[in-house]
């Protein structure tokens, strides 16, 4: 694993960026010793089981030293970072992929350290992880997560929960106690025929295509079948403490209002039956809710929604092909005056983020069902990997802003929200957004700049997208110098400046 030099002035803006900070959910320092490699490579394993992060290596703790007095350098010990060079490549199961070794030139600490003359240049070593698709545990060493500044060891059903919301398993691969039978419906009927002729049992039948297993003597379907097939999957997977429907809410307004009146325009509807049917029967309820418009209340005007269907329909599959069926809670669509929000339980799975989603599309967490749907006639998935990059472009040709996907740790069941909204993005938006992925964020001064428009107006456009969930506000930022960015760009853990500007003010 070679290491790269990075320019020298790259190299001095990056160092004085790092001095003032301290360690974080993504980032962390350590001076170079013996017993460095070990934590090194927990810290590695942290990062890479968590949002990703920045190890350090060569400049103290903020609580020990400060300022340039923080600079030890590789130099304090060579010889281990040779060593934690070759254990990076040896010492994970599953391998680490993508870690990133940059060195930075600087001038070290004003006191010497085993026989270090005063000011003597040196160097300091970046090593970038990614957020990674997998679960990784140190050989003999035990599986890592990481706090908001530092690492802990993680227990075994903790190493299975993150499994499972990586992608690595999938709840719909596992077998359940549902008699065979309650399987034998419309819908199997419909898969049988249009999949060709299959022979033997039914048990055979499901054995022989991967939707059943054998257990304890007998034969159990998989969860997947059971949601392809059962007239009713919802209410037999009730007993295994989780659920398969979809809950439609129609709101007055733009939020939803808690309290024992809720503001919803008419009764919640639920939609049932096997996913075929049931992607099938959301699309038209929401199509349907879509088409008669909504009345404004607070104008008596009749808003036009303007949203491609097929954008609708992808969010729609999407959420029940790829959500978690081992967690307790059903989808819920919720259509407002200006957007229609999808919320699908479990968080994003492999390596993918808000930032990444609309480049690298959707990855199927439930693998049995993306296959077997598409056996259906007029399935609802073609299983191409295109859905979500499709979504992004049709929105903007629609000249709508495009789809947000926040993914949803705080709430008692995991999950990611994709939200459409309906509204014309204006002209400066599209400016506004390249600016902030090339720069990362954006102030009042740069909008005046890039839409031509004096202060005020630069500023109730920054509020206006920051009310519709468009922009965040950077944290630890005085009013006077406030700036925004998008949520992907303040999730995303691949760049060194999101982890140095969660030390000004927490992570994202």
């Amino acid at each position: 694993m070679d290491i790269a030099d990075l320019p020298p002035t790259l190299a001095a803006t990056l160092i004085r960026q790092l001095l003032p900070l301290g360690e974080s959910r993504r980032l962390e320092f350590k001076r170079v010793s013996g017993k460095m490699v070990g934590k090194a490579l927990e810290t590695v394993c942290a990062f890479a089981n968590t949002a990703g992060g920045t190890l350090v290596l060569g400049m103290a703790d903020l609580k020990e030293f400060q300022g340039s007095a923080r600079l030890f350098g590789l130099e304090e010990n060579a010889e281990a970072v040779d060593e934690l060079q070759r254990k990076l490549l040896t010492e994970f199961l599953p391998a680490v992929d993508g870690l990133q070794l940059q060195r930075m030139a600087c001038m070290l600490h004003n006191g010497p350290a085993r026989g270090q003359a005063k000011g003597q240049a040196g160097s300091v070593l970046l090593l970038r992880v990614p957020r990674s698709p997998h679960v990784h545990s140190i050989v003999n060493g035990g599986t890592y997560t990481r706090l908001d500044a530092g690492n802990r060891m993680m227990s075994a059903g903790e190493v299975t929960a993150l499994s499972y919301q990586r992608g690595e398993r999938s709840a719909s691969s596992e077998p359940v106690a549902v008699p065979l039978a309650r399987l034998q419906t419309g819908a199997w009927q419909r898969f049988a025929a249009h999949r060709g002729p299959l022979t033997g049992t039914f048990a055979d039948q499901l054995l022989r295509i991967g939707l059943a297993d054998e257990v304890a003597g007998s034969v159990q379907p998989r969860r997947a079948a059971v949601l392809l097939f059962a007239d009713e999957p919802g209410s037999l997977l009730t007993a295994f403490d989780s659920r398969a429907d979809i809950r439609l809410m129609v709101y007055d307004g733009k939020h939803a209002v808690a309290g024992a009146t809720p503001n919803l325009r008419k009764q919640a509807k639920t939609v049932r039956g096997p996913l075929v049917d049931q992607i099938d029967a959301a699309v038209r309820l929401v199509l349907d809710e879509l088409a008669q418009g909504l009345t404004l209340s607070s104008s008596g005007f009749r808003t036009v929604h303007a949203y491609p269907v097929r954008v609708v329909k992808e969010a729609l599959v999407n959420a029940v092909i790829h959500r978690d069926y081992r967690l307790n809670r059903d989808i819920f669509v919720r259509i407002f005056d200006d957007r229609i929000e999808v919320e699908s339980p479990g968080l994003l799975p492999g390596a993918i983020t808000p930032a990444t989603i609309a480049r690298a599309g959707s990855k199927a967490r439930n693998p049995l069902i993306a296959a077997n749907l598409r056996e259906f006639p007029d399935p609802p998935n073609i299983d191409a990997g295109e859905g979500v990059p499709m979504m992004f472009a049709e929105m903007a040709q629609a000249e709508l802003y495009p789809p947000q996907y926040r993914q949803n740790t705080e709430a008692a069941v995991e999950s990611v929200t994709v939200t459409l909204y309906n509204l014309k993005r204006p002209s400066a938006w599209d400016e506004v957004s390249d600016w902030i992925d090339r720069e990362r964020s954006i102030a009042n001064a740069d909008v005046v700049r890039i839409a031509c428009v004096d202060t005020l107006k630069a500023s109730k456009m920054l509020i206006g997208w920051r009310e519709q969930g468009l922009l965040v506000a950077l944290p630890g930022r005085a009013k006077r110098n406030m700036a925004y960015t998008k949520p992907s760009v303040a999730d995303s853990p691949l760049t060194l400046l999101s982890h140095l500007e969660d030390n000004n003010g927490g992570d994202s």
